[in-house]
């Protein structure tokens, strides 16, 4: 029992590391190789009025680039659209930036992923109301069942360029125009679960690598997501030209690194780092650890013992001041009154000394 749960756990671990640089999850991946170019296939029928296309796109694991079948999946709220994620050429790695659902389609690299991804903008179709309505020109609704269709093909853009990223050596030379930026600060919904397990169930097929299948997948669309049987549609051809050795080559070597690719999860580690580095008790420690060995005797090196543990003692206050930056002034206040509080601490000493004194002087006496 034991063992098949380790196993569950670890098939669980393998899926989570195969999902894509997610902005949502805050990690980012950072590959060294260009993904293939997009695959050739044709759009099966949508399933049911209501269902959004989200394209296929080539993902990252670690036995490579594998193909995402393209699918019909319902939108999450109505009003959204999706705006797919595309691999981006930057610092001298291609990373990949993550789709989502907003109320308007935002920068997805100028990559022409087709059926109204045209590279810039949407044009497969438009809510109105409550409904959605389909743009039969570029939308395939099948023959009967969709009943919200319009027509218009002055956006039928032809293009035989299939390259799957944006920037770097013979990527897509495009940037965000003002418009999408704003798109880009809107309120944003991450993908949905079934879009996830989509994902999840390709990252599990070997006819999906590009190693394998040479940038032509066997699967490259489907009606329904996770479904890669029924509705299933292949790919018609290759989007150009792919070299298998290549790709398998760059998975090993980026599957022995110790980072895997990963460039930005250190980037979130700063941020409490930032929080531990102004620490103003720990300045105002070391006047009070000095203070006390000036205050008492030279000679009475078993004093300086207690000094130590009187040092540590202010070491104390940093903890409790940092757990309440709201007082910033504390700090300023500890080290001006840092002197007077300093005879106090040892006010406790010099009684002592007081008493040890007068014992001598008795002796004297005597």
């Amino acid at each position: 029992m034991r063992s098949a749960q380790f196993t569950r756990l670890l098939a669980i671990a393998i899926l989570l590391l195969a999902i894509p640089a997610a902005s949502f999850a805050g990690v980012f991946l950072s590959i060294t190789v260009a993904p293939p170019p997009l695959p050739v296939y044709v759009q099966p029928p949508c399933p049911q009025e209501g269902n959004m296309w989200t394209p296929g796109y080539w993902a990252w694991s670690d036995d490579g680039y594998y193909w995402v079948p393209g699918t019909w999946v319902p939108a999450p709220e109505v009003g959204l659209l999706w705006t797919p994620g595309y691999w981006g050429w930057s610092d001298g790695f291609f990373r990949w930036n993550d789709g989502y659902w907003g109320p308007h389609v935002g920068f997805y690299g100028g990559v022409a992923y087709g059926f109204g991804y045209g590279g810039m903008g949407f044009y497969g179709g438009e809510w109105r109301g409550g409904g959605f309505f389909y743009n039969s020109a570029v939308m395939n609704v099948g023959s009967t069942h969709i009943t919200n269709v319009y027509v218009n093909r002055t956006v039928i853009v032809t293009n035989n360029v299939h390259v799957s990223y944006n920037g770097g050596a013979g990527g897509i030379n495009r940037t965000p125009t003002a418009a999408e930026q704003q798109v880009s600060r809107e309120h944003h919904v991450q993908p949905t679960s079934l879009q996830k397990q989509h994902e999840s169930t390709a990252s599990l097929n070997p006819q999906l690598l590009a190693k394998n299948n040479g940038g032509k997948p066997s699967i490259a669309a489907t009606a329904k997501p996770g479904d890669f049987s029924h509705g299933a549609v292949p790919a018609k051809a290759a989007g150009g030209r792919v070299n298998p050795a290549a790709l398998n080559a760059s998975a090993k070597a980026m599957s022995a690194a110790p980072n895997k690719g990963a460039s930005t999860p250190p980037r979130p580690a700063a941020a409490p780092a930032s929080h531990n580095v102004p620490r103003p008790p720990a300045a105002n420690a070391k006047p009070s650890s000095p203070s006390p060995s000036r205050q008492p005797a030279p000679r009475a090196e078993p004093r300086s013992a207690p000094a130590r543990t009187e040092s540590a003692r202010p070491s104390a206050p940093p903890a409790h001041a940092q757990s309440q930056p709201a007082h910033p002034s504390a700090p300023a206040h500890s080290s001006a009154p840092a002197p007077r509080s300093a005879p106090p601490q040892h006010s406790s000493a010099p009684p002592r000394q007081e008493k040890a004194p007068p014992k001598e002087n008795e002796k004297e006496r005597k």
